[in-house]
């Protein structure tokens, strides 16, 4: 399979938070999108991880979604080890991705920060073409890092006010509801970043490297 675009995330829900409106408006735009979800989640929250694991599907299907699947790491002890290392290299060499999308890291959760760090160490050792010899090396041509949060700096927020009352919707297949610390919270920070760019709703992003710009009034 090659896909344009893989969010590689901790656990089940967190794409969705953090980059569902785009996935969805990358897939609108004829993009082939997918989410690998490192563990059930199951740990943190109410019912198991065949639950989990459901509602995963579930919101796949409001994300639009072409391919989805989850790595059933231990929830709550995700580890950046040499086995998840390789393990998350050869899904990425399978997958083909054009650009990964990674957590920003910035959440006190640790199995985020392991995600991030996983994620961008089996980036490059996918790459290697002698790693392993069943598969061909490929390294994604760019990462980009999603965020929670409103205190980022992002390089740049993606529009998704066409996208957003699906992207609730695919958040409720876990159960989330309204609140200060649920769907109030997330509309809050998607009203903050959407105002940076003048829209409905945004969601930020940071990369690393400095994009080349061509002309500077049509950025």
């Amino acid at each position: 399979m090659n896909l344009d675009i893989l969010a590689i995330a901790a656990h089940p829900g967190d794409a969705e938070a953090a980059c569902g409106g785009t996935l969805m408006r990358m897939a609108g735009q004829g993009y082939r999108t997918g989410v690998l979800d490192l563990t059930a989640g199951d740990v943190r929250a109410e019912g198991g991880p065949e639950e989990r694991l459901a509602a995963a599907q579930a919101a796949a299907g409001r994300l639009k979604l072409e391919w989805r699947d989850n790595q059933r790491m231990p929830d709550g002890r995700l580890e950046n080890s040499l086995a998840a290392r390789m393990t998350l290299a050869v899904r990425i060499r399978e997958l083909k991705p054009r650009v990964v999308i990674l957590p920003d890291g910035a959440a006190e959760d640790p199995d985020e920060v392991h995600c991030r760090e996983l994620g961008m160490e089996a980036c490059f050792l996918a790459g290697l073409a002698k790693l392993e010899e069943y598969s061909e090396p490929h390294r994604p041509k760019r990462i980009l890092f999603a965020s929670f949060f409103g205190d980022v700096r992002p390089s740049f927020v993606v529009d998704i006010s066409a996208q957003f009352a699906a992207r609730v919707e695919a958040l409720r297949s876990y159960g989330f509801e309204g609140g200060a610390g649920g769907l109030e919270r997330m509309e809050a920070l998607a009203r903050f970043h959407g105002s940076r760019i003048g829209a409905r709703y945004g969601e930020p992003f940071v990369m690393k490297e400095v994009p080349a710009v061509p002309d500077i009034v049509r950025i």
